[in-house]
């Protein structure tokens, strides 16, 4: 046989073998992947609009693992990082050969085993699925390094490691070590804290600089030497780096927002680790010490609930969901709670009223005592003023008169066209086949996120969208069509009326203030004064403030115009910036058909 045709041979045996090789390589892999429970632990971080730090969650144990977002982490440090742990991070697959030809070379010199040739995608593979340190884990650990390069990319593979490496105590991950040792994320780091955090990994609980300065101190100084020998550091930043102070305790971690922005982070997509929010850290913290005070002058069991969205692009700015974490109930998201409106949807009444063209602002409606199939509701006051316009009916929310509306427009109608733009009113017996009357004044639950989301479309011309809790929401929102609840005239007619609206005690109606905005705004009180609320038009924003037991007990007194629609100016003050609510539009006349609403006459209430 020729010696060509022997090469060949051999050739094609080295082909089959390295095929045999790879197939048996994929059906390990295949069979015994990697163990990524622990990296899908992670918690995302939710921030503000601002990117300001709102909250993170802790995943098992109370330990902090934030996922690393390497667009939010200081690239130099990541540069040195890799500088001192893994020169070729980005040239090997996993695992560097001359890394370990160079610690073979070294322990055998020294006779003893003094430094190891661990990659940063090693790293990321022990933490892992921890092992006990014996050659055999060692091996384990070097075929996880070959799949994890198998299946990520290098930045996920950095991002992995940087989300899983230990800093001290219940810490992992840079974020978490960032903000605990220095208060602030990794997006701008110093000299000193780069050299700190590239140290701690190695040894975190030796190395914490809360529990032992001298040898946190020490290991930085090493990281400094390293760098300056590797040509990224000058001697003279590292010296000065080496003077910076540790810290000497932990920082705590914010809770800005606490219910909103935990929500946000627990629903982040997997592997996300930034959620970027609509909410406005520092207009949230301006809200918080408004509400409680108003809480607390309301009674020790009250609790406040406020929810300010930018009208256009529905964007919450501010979510106060109680009367902070140590107040009643203070865990629970009230802006969530089911809670009778009382009267803040008679605008909905009226609106949906003057757009099937059942009354004008300026029909003449009767507010006398009148039984409804045997529903016969009072005024707050328990007077009737006989004949009023629809305008004057609604400014003034005189009940008898909504009642009349919405037997004329139907209840079951009524609560089809919310339910048609996503408002579910919660039933007090759902057995029953319709909803009563009783809708008009409050009987039926709603929650006060449903509550801003119609005032929302009101004050949009009639057109209901879905409220924005991220910064990537709200910048689709104006240009995405919404639902349409009423016509633009009948919602333009509304919002004019609620500007007439009585301001609380001590304010002066916002049509004679000359700087404030113009505010239209709506009360609604429950039965028992267990729910009193304001929603608000103005400024570009939208208020919805609810005051409250967290129980639903009732209490002593607490009307929406007394308890919920001082805090609504409050906020509206706050707020500031000019006047945004639409321009005020003339009274039109009203049609001949329309001097005069007849209702319909009521049958007799079944036996």
């Amino acid at each position: 046989m020729s010696g060509g045709a022997t090469r060949v041979r051999l050739l094609l045996r080295a082909l089959i073998a390295l095929v045999a090789l790879e197939v048996a390589a994929a059906g390990l892999d295949a069979t015994c992947p990697p163990d990524l429970a622990k990296a899908r632990r992670a918690s995302p971080v939710a921030l503000d609009r601002n990117g300001a730090w709102l909250r993170a969650l802790p995943v098992e144990n109370g330990r902090w693992r934030l996922r690393a977002d390497l667009a939010r982490t200081d690239p130099s440090f990541v540069q040195r990082l890799i500088a001192v742990e893994d020169a070729r991070f980005w040239l090997h697959a996993g695992v560097d050969p001359a890394a370990v030809l160079r610690a073979a070379l070294g322990d055998l010199a020294r006779g003893r085993i003094a430094s190891g040739a661990s990659t940063l995608t090693l790293q990321a593979a022990r933490r892992l699925e921890p092992r006990p340190r014996t050659f055999g884990a060692k091996l384990i650990e070097a075929a996880r390094a070959l799949q994890l390069e198998a299946r990520f990319s290098k930045p996920e593979i950095l991002a992995l490691y940087l989300s899983l490496a230990p800093y001290g105590g219940n810490l992992e991950g840079v974020r978490a070590a960032s903000l605990a040792w220095f208060g602030h994320e990794p997006l701008s780091l110093t000299d000193g804290e780069q050299a700190l955090l590239i140290a701690l990994p190695q040894a975190p609980e030796a190395r914490r600089p809360d529990r032992r300065p001298r040898r946190a101190a020490a290991a930085r100084a090493r990281v400094l030497a390293r760098l300056v020998r590797a040509g990224l550091m000058s001697e003279a930043r590292a010296a000065e780096a080496a003077l910076e102070p540790l810290p000497v305790r932990r920082q705590p971690f914010p809770g800005v927002a606490w219910q909103a922005a935990g929500e946000l982070a627990r629903a982040a997509p997997a592997g996300q680790a930034t959620v970027v929010s609509t909410l406005d850290a520092e207009l949230q913290r301006r809200l918080a010490p408004l509400a409680l005070a108003a809480a607390r002058r309301q009674g020790p069991d009250t609790a406040v609930a406020v929810l300010v969205v930018e009208a256009r692009s529905r964007a919450v700015r501010a979510a106060i969901a109680g009367q902070g974490l140590d107040g009643p109930a203070g865990w629970l998201d009230l802006t969530r709670a089911l809670r009778s409106p009382g009267s803040a949807l008679k605008p909905f009444i009226y609106a949906m009223a003057f757009d099937e063209g059942l009354a004008a602002p300026d029909t003449r409606l009767a507010d006398a005592p009148t039984r409804f199939e045997g529903y016969a509701p009072e005024n707050f006051d328990r007077l009737f003023h006989d004949q009023v316009s629809a305008r004057e009916a609604l400014a003034y929310s005189l009940n008898v008169p909504a009642v009349a509306m919405l037997q004329k427009l139907g209840a079951s109608a009524f609560e089809a066209r919310l339910r048609g733009v996503g408002v579910r009113l919660a039933r007090p017996r759902a057995r029953l086949a319709d909803p009563g009357l009783a809708l008009a004044l409050g009987g039926y639950g709603i929650s006060p996120r449903d509550v801003a989301l119609l005032y929302a479309g009101l004050a949009d011309g009639g057109e209901v969208k879905p409220l924005a809790w991220t910064e990537a929401d709200a910048a689709r929102r104006p240009d995405q069509p919404g639902l349409r609840l009423v016509r633009p005239e009948a919602a333009a007619q509304v919002v004019d009326i609620l500007r007439e609206s009585p301001p609380p005690p001590g304010r002066a109606p916002t049509q004679l203030t000359a700087e404030g905005p113009r505010l239209a705004f709506k009360t609604g009180t429950s039965y028992g004064f267990r729910d009193a609320w304001a929603a608000g038009i103005g400024a570009g924003y939208v208020v919805v403030v609810w005051s409250g037991r967290p129980d639903g007990g009732a209490r002593a007194a607490g009307t929406g115009r007394e308890a919920a629609a001082p805090l609504l100016f409050d906020v509206f003050d706050a707020l500031g910036g000019p006047a945004g609510a639409p321009a005020r539009s003339a009274p039109a006349l009203r049609p001949p058909r329309f001097r005069r609403s007849r209702r319909r006459r009521p049958t007799a209430a079944p036996a």
